[in-house]
């Protein structure tokens, strides 16, 4: 069985489009609950006071299994939706997109608002990169200083993570994993070591992934 994870945004991110003089300011964010995305609503909305619309959609599935949308004024269907689709299409969760439109005099007609708002969310989202983020284990891995320079590298070599080596009388390395990679990770550093490296578990940690991914839309 694969190990729980799920995509969310990787930090802070916007967007600037004008088309026909309606200037679009798109803002996302990673959030883990409710009052996080409504307090970031809040927030663009004092940013931008001025403004004619501030829509949004946030989704909160890892813990919550939450979303919500607003056009703000907008026609039906306009903004809200098409910016939820964002986050649906791409599988992106605990996250929120804001976009914010000046309006500039020039109606563009709902075909036209949806594909400004979808543009604005979608180049936000770029800007703030992605992130899968799975579900794994810390280990403490106390060892020797004529090992640590070995076992560092089997564990890079491996793709495992050493997140923090600390040196006193001994090394202590703190290795991350999926719970899929423990035992892997255990019998590579028990025999890299020829059993001398006392491993012990320290919790849960989540491992987070960068995903490369262009064709947000």
């Amino acid at each position: 069985m694969s190990d729980a994870s799920h995509i969310t945004l990787k930090k802070a991110g916007s967007s600037r489009i004008e088309i026909k003089q309606s200037v679009f300011i798109g803002n996302a964010a990673p959030v883990s609950s409710r009052e996080e995305a409504d307090a970031f609503v809040a927030d663009i909305r004092r940013k931008y006071p001025d403004a004619r619309h501030s829509c949004y959609a946030w989704k909160i599935d890892s813990t919550m299994h939450m979303q919500k949308y607003s056009d703000d004024g907008e026609p039906s269907g306009t903004a809200g939706m098409p910016i939820l689709n964002i986050l649906e299409h791409n599988d992106i969760t605990d996250s929120i997109i804001v976009v914010t439109r000046y309006f500039g005099g020039i109606l563009l007609g709902k075909g036209g608002l949806v594909r400004a708002y979808t543009e604005a969310a979608s180049e936000a989202v770029k800007d703030a990169g992605l992130v899968r983020i799975t579900e794994g284990e810390a280990y403490k891995i106390r060892l020797g200083y004529d090992l640590s320079d070995k076992i560092i590298r089997e564990l890079s070599n491996a793709g495992l993570t050493a997140e923090d080596i600390s040196y006193t009388t001994d090394v202590e390395i703190t290795a991350v994993c999926s719970s899929s990679d423990s035992e892997r990770m255990i019998e590579l550093v028990t025999n890299a070591s020829a059993g001398r490296a006392v491993i012990t578990k320290d919790g849960k940690r989540d491992l987070k992934t960068d995903i490369d991914r262009g064709d947000i839309s």
